[in-house]
């Protein structure tokens, strides 16, 4: 990298170590640390929403989508757009379905609302799962950045891996959730502003323009958004993308301490309810933007044909290789903050979110002795140290996948929001289910995932319908069982919307 693109870099790195120190001057109390002291304004929640959605992954493997099919014959065109079709009806049921419990007294985390309906078992379950799973699936995240700057830098995986994960790690370490949110507004602007600009710069690089993209992009069937295909085991279909995406966002951003983190920090449940809708919006135009950029990169060296074999081979090295041989001078270090941007955003809610769970689900329930509001705080740093460093094994560990990055990510994460989905609609929409019968209907909706994505004959995008309606239909029918052996209602308490 030259000289101002080092500089650009490193303006963007001390601006979000900036926001963390001017964050870190009111944190008093654990509300202050993770909520913001919930007066964050709806506007900024949006921004933070979609940052956090957005992560490297998005920047270089939703390009790589529309670049290239993968295997399975998925990909290569915008059909990624069914996904985001369901998100905006996931986002709609979350506001109806789950948004209002969530604002019936003060929750640090969500699985404060299991706790209250069944028992602190069934919370400290579901948040294990979140622990185990975010650490996961932000762990390949953070792999999937360091392609990036391995591309760009010339840095080895590990040292890209420790350089991005200990600035993030400083800022949200300093600044709690207030500076994760504001941090992301920050990063939001850097990484459209990046991503617009490579865009226009692969554009006016193509001979013939606009023209040349469309007629290449027609030719090779880039533009074909709906696939009304039945296959069950072929993702990115219109029934996978609305049915299995709407369930999907329901349970990522209705149950997933990530999202919900971020409503809890708004003054009110309408503010949250405009921030969750209005970010749905927003995140369909930058899908877009991206798909665009990964036709673009397609027509660019399909007339250009300089790619070499061993990233053509691997999609998601297309667009880092792009942004190595062909960006100008400056361009170059903005793109750069733009991926750390993309990356930074997530991570740092994530380890956030992380170290909440971690603190209420747990360290105050295993604490001794009356609470002390400082020392909380600084066991809640601590945490978002301890699980920096997860992640950051786990970036290692995954540094070696051969599969898309994009279809890694979200396969996690359905695999145990179903099931975890599944609990929170025993708790919220039903009378008798007890907290026995709710974990049992958890591990049958975990052993049915597991069934299922051994026969390989089932998309992902299934996994969360699977999960939450086999969870469900379980827990509920077990307290049906046991209440008939017991000769009386199952004692499960009232859930917190009274019904």
């Amino acid at each position: 990298m030259h000289t101002l693109d080092l500089i650009v870099l490193g303006i963007y790195l001390a601006g979000v170590v900036g926001v963390g120190w001017w964050c870190s001057r009111r944190q008093h109390d654990l509300r202050d640390y993770f909520l913001g002291g919930r007066q964050v304004p709806w506007w900024a929640l949006l921004a933070s929403i979609v940052a956090t959605e957005t992560s490297t992954v998005t920047f270089i493997s939703v390009p790589a989508f529309a670049f290239a099919a993968n295997a399975r014959g998925e990909g290569g065109n915008f059909s990624f757009l069914s996904l985001v079709l369901g998100s905006l009806v996931g986002r709609l049921l979350v506001v109806v379905l789950l948004l209002p419990s969530y604002f019936r007294g003060e929750l640090f985390t969500v699985y404060e609302l299991l706790d209250r309906r069944f028992s602190r078992g069934v919370r400290q379950t579901a948040s294990a799962v979140f622990l185990v799973t975010r650490s996961l699936a932000d762990g390949v995240r953070l792999m999937a950045t360091a392609l990036v700057l391995v591309a760009l830098v010339a840095w080895s995986d590990p040292t890209a891996i420790v350089v991005l994960g200990v600035v993030t790690m400083v800022y949200t370490w300093l600044g709690g959730m207030r500076a994760v949110i504001w941090a992301d507004v920050l990063q939001l602007g850097v990484y459209l502003a990046g991503a617009g600009a490579a865009a226009v710069l692969l554009w006016q690089s193509i001979p013939g323009g606009w023209e040349t993209v469309v007629t290449t992009g027609h030719q090779h069937g880039k533009f074909q958004i709906l696939d009304f295909t039945l296959d069950p085991g072929r993702s990115y279909t219109f029934w996978a993308g609305l049915i299995g995406g709407a369930f999907l966002t329901t349970a990522t951003h209705g149950t997933d301490q990530l999202m919900v983190q971020r409503y809890l920090c708004a003054r009110n449940a309408r503010q949250a309810a405009l921030a969750l809708l209005g970010s749905g919006a927003m995140v369909l135009l930058q899908f877009t933007l991206f798909l665009g950029i990964g036709l673009l990169l397609f027509v660019f060296y399909d007339r250009a044909g300089t790619l070499p074999a061993e990233v053509a081979a691997r999609p998601d090295r297309v667009f880092p290789h792009y942004m190595a041989t062909a960006l100008p001078v400056g361009l170059k270090g903005l793109v750069v903050a733009a991926v750390f941007a993309a990356a930074m955003s997530t991570l740092s809610s994530s380890l956030n979110s992380l170290a909440a769970a971690t603190m209420n689900d747990f360290y105050k329930a295993w604490r001794v002795g009356p609470a002390d509001p400082h020392r909380e705080v600084r066991v809640s740093q601590w945490l978002t140290l301890f699980w920096g460093g997860i992640l950051m094994g786990v970036a290692w560990g995954a540094a070696h996948l051969t599969t898309r990055v994009v279809d890694t990510v979200l396969a996690l994460a359905s695999f145990t929001n179903g099931p975890v989905l599944g609990l929170f609609l025993l708790g919220v929409y039903t009378r008798r289910v007890d907290g026995t019968s709710a974990l049992m209907g958890l591990v049958a909706g975990l052993v049915g995932l597991l069934l299922v994505w051994s026969t390989g004959k089932v998309s992902w995008q299934w996994y969360v319908v699977v999960g939450s309606l086999l969870t469900a239909g379980v827990g509920w029918g077990a307290s049906m069982v046991r209440a008939r052996h017991t000769h009386g209602p199952c004692r499960g308490g009232v859930p917190p919307d009274g019904q």
